[in-house]
């Protein structure tokens, strides 16, 4: 499977609140850097953050999606709810770097869409 096709897969099981299923695509030592933010480190930390982060699934808008070697960009939009029900809105460009085909590394610049 290429690993555009791996991503695309681990998407949707974000979608439909199956994040143990997305987990499942990346690799125990996975890194997240969102840039400028905060950088995660293995999968526990992550599956931490898709907790506190993602109370009712993301709803995703993929605009674009481009493989280059071990490297697959993804560029769109992505909202989240909050606890009380608020919708925040948000343009994504993330860079994800495979390693035998799981995710192992994301870059991810995330920006606030003022609606």
């Amino acid at each position: 499977m290429k690993n555009i096709e791996i991503l695309e897969k681990a998407n949707t099981a974000v979608a439909a609140g199956d994040y143990e299923s997305f987990l499942s695509f990346c690799t125990e030592n996975t890194k997240w850097v969102f840039v400028g933010e905060q950088t995660l480190y293995g999968k526990d930390a992550v599956r931490k953050y898709i907790k506190q982060t993602y109370l009712e699934p993301p709803r995703f808008n993929v605009e674009k999606m481009i493989e280059g070697g071990d490297h697959v960009t993804a560029i769109g939009e992505i909202t989240l709810k909050d606890k009380d029900g608020n919708e925040s809105h948000y343009h994504y460009c993330d860079v994800w770097r495979f390693e035998s085909s799981k995710m192992a590394e994301l870059n991810a610049f995330v920006i606030p869409i003022n609606k």
